[in-house]
């Protein structure tokens, strides 16, 4: 089980986390917001391609390099952190329906069942002119076949550091903070998705349902591995397979300069939402 620690680690670790998520939200909430919004006005291919390329680099220095630095001070942790977890009732009673092969049989058939209505989605947005996005990513989804490569090398790499930051590194952080498992695990949840604002508030709401999938997958699972696999093929999905599926963008070589933006269409709650804080920044702007 958890191990038991003085004050002077519990402390220390707080002041750790505390500094780190201060770190990442200040980043998140100003550098990386501007940069989004410059991102989404491109049209030059080579302007999309550098970010791409500076996301990619940020992100293997700032949350690999944070999850590596983590698991050497926490790893003692780890393992006892997800004994704990998965000794829990509901947890173990889960694990227990799930054995025998089961749970692998339940995820393939998932994993299937998703490919498929990602096959069959691509089909309708095509025809209906173009696919319905949860949060603000249009503009992330790659034009071209050059971007289509910046695209799979940002999911995969999406998929192992921040499973390893969220999921692994700083939940064990935070447990020597909290002693308590499901609170560490829920709070690195609700981190990973506050760190999705420049995608909006529908955003944010759904990749932390997402990062709380994640967690309950590695729990359940209690293998990391999983989840980064998981979280890759998520991401590769969005960025990979549904701009070759639904706009043929494989179809367009890097020769074109300044390939057209993709057509998307908008859930109408989020529609909603956009119309009204559209309204109300017009009526701002006239007093």
């Amino acid at each position: 089980m958890l191990p038991e620690l003085g004050w002077m680690p519990r402390l220390a670790a707080g002041l750790l986390a505390l500094a780190l998520v201060v770190l990442l939200v200040v980043r998140a909430a100003r550098k990386d917001q501007r940069e989004y919004r410059r991102f989404r006005r491109y049209r030059s291919t080579a302007r999309r391609q550098a970010m791409m390329r500076r996301w990619l680099l940020e992100s293997l220095i700032v949350f690999g390099g944070s999850s590596a630095v983590l698991l050497v001070l926490v790893h003692p942790v780890i393992a006892p952190l997800l004994a704990a977890t998965q000794a829990l009732p509901p947890v173990a009673w889960l694990r227990d329906a799930l054995a025998g092969g089961l749970g692998a049989a339940l995820l393939i058939g998932a994993l299937i069942g998703v490919a498929l209505l990602t096959l069959l989605g691509a089909r309708s947005a095509r025809r209906d002119g173009g696919i319905v996005m949860v949060g603000d990513i249009a503009a992330l989804l790659p034009r071209n076949r050059p971007e289509l490569g910046w695209g799979a090398a940002l999911s995969v790499n999406a998929g192992v550091v921040e499973e390893a930051l969220f999921r692994l590194a700083l939940p064990a952080l935070l447990v020597v903070v909290t002693g308590e498992p499901i609170s560490a695990f829920v709070l690195a949840a609700l981190l990973f998705g506050a760190l999705h604002a420049y995608q909006g508030w529908v955003g944010v709401l759904a990749t932390t349902v997402v990062g709380m999938l994640f967690t309950a997958l590695y729990v359940v699972s209690g293998s990391i591995g999983l989840a980064m696999l998981v979280h890759a093929l998520f991401d590769l999905r969005t960025l990979v397979v549904i701009p070759m599926a639904v706009y043929r963008v494989h179809e367009v070589p890097g020769t074109v300069l300044f390939p057209r933006p993709l057509a998307v269409r908008t859930p109408p709650a989020q529609a909603e939402g956009e119309a009204d804080a559209s309204a109300a920044a017009g009526a701002g702007s006239g007093a």
